[in-house]
């Protein structure tokens, strides 16, 4: 009897573990062979009021065209910020998107700056070619400096992320996961470049 009460608690405790897991949305991606990689984020945007706002970000790279590229070339502009790589499916998708934000702003004290986590610069590079993708890319996987600069002011937390950063370099919003419209992009972006 003692036997028995114990297999029973041990197939419950069995199960309740198995139970855990499959609220693990990587472990659910691995289970289903789609071998996806990443964590998709719900497309939720914060914005950071101006008084709660970290240290600017500081950083520096070499982008898929071989140029140097630092925080200080951006300097007292607004600068939109995309963490990208080229087998994410919401990073593809919304490559058009982030584009059509960027030539609404063109003239303007607004720049776009890609920052490809994981690819060589041919393949950023065909990325760019394939989905008229018209600004640099940063490449951090040669060099992971550049996102523990913007992990430092900000959490990565998916991919796709797009971060907005204010005159001073501080991060003034966050797109968690695939842009959705370009009209919330260019949104937040005005209201940053309209800020004194």
């Amino acid at each position: 009897m003692l036997r028995a009460a114990a297999s029973v608690v041990a197939a419950g405790a069995l199960l309740a573990g198995l139970a855990a897991c499959s609220a693990d949305p990587l472990a659910e991606q691995y289970r289903a062979g789609d071998n996806k990689g990443f964590i998709a984020g719900d497309s939720r945007v914060v914005e950071i009021a101006e008084a709660d706002r970290a240290d600017p970000v500081d950083f520096s790279g070499t982008t898929e065209t071989g140029d140097a590229v630092s925080s200080a070339d951006y300097a007292g502009g607004v600068l939109v910020v995309n963490f990208w790589y080229a087998a994410c499916g919401p990073c593809r998708a919304e490559a058009p998107l982030l584009d059509e934000a960027a030539a609404s702003f063109e003239g303007q004290d607004v720049a776009f700056l890609g920052v490809n986590t994981s690819d060589s610069a041919e393949a950023a590079a065909a990325f760019a070619d394939n989905y008229g993708v018209t600004y640099p890319s940063l490449l951090a996987a040669e060099d992971g400096a550049i996102k523990l600069a913007f992990a430092e002011r900000t959490p990565i937390n998916a991919t796709p992320t797009t971060l907005v950063l204010d005159k001073q370099g501080r991060v003034a919003a966050r797109i968690i996961g695939q842009l959705l419209d370009a009209s919330i992009l260019e949104t937040l972006v005005r209201e940053t470049l309209e800020e004194s």
